[in-house]
């Protein structure tokens, strides 16, 4: 599998509420090297970035991804990719509906592609 379609994957993943930490790269518990932004969270570190995306998962339902310009290059052992994505998603029975901006890194590591950063950001106009 080649890195573009690790982020169908994750997109997909996203959609159906399946589990997304295993995404993200396992380094030492104390490592702050792996860091993931939300639209309204910055976590820092393996350990919290896989308990953050365990609880979004047990927390959020109904996923919207909708990608529209993802654009990935890859090299050897790092990629990197940007995208425009419509999201969408259902906690505590409020909806939220954003345009928003997705940029990371993967690295190959033991034969897989693993998300090293990721940042999502509310795309506005000011």
């Amino acid at each position: 599998m080649d890195a573009r379609a690790t982020i169908h994957d994750y997109y997909d993943s996203l959609r159906h509420g399946a589990p997304l930490d295993t995404f993200f790269a396992d380094d030492r518990p104390d490592d702050d090297a792996i860091v993931k932004c939300g639209v309204s969270e910055r976590l820092v570190g393996s350990d919290t970035v896989q308990e953050g995306l365990r609880d979004q998962t047990a927390s959020t339902s109904d996923w919207t991804v909708d990608s529209r310009d993802l654009r990935v290059t890859q090299r050897d052992a790092v990629a990197w990719f940007s995208d425009d994505v419509g999201l969408a998603w259902t906690e505590t029975d409020e909806r939220y509906e954003f345009d928003t901006r997705w940029s990371g890194t993967l690295e190959h590591r033991s034969g897989d592609w693993s998300f090293v950063g990721m940042h999502v950001s509310v795309a506005a106009e000011l």
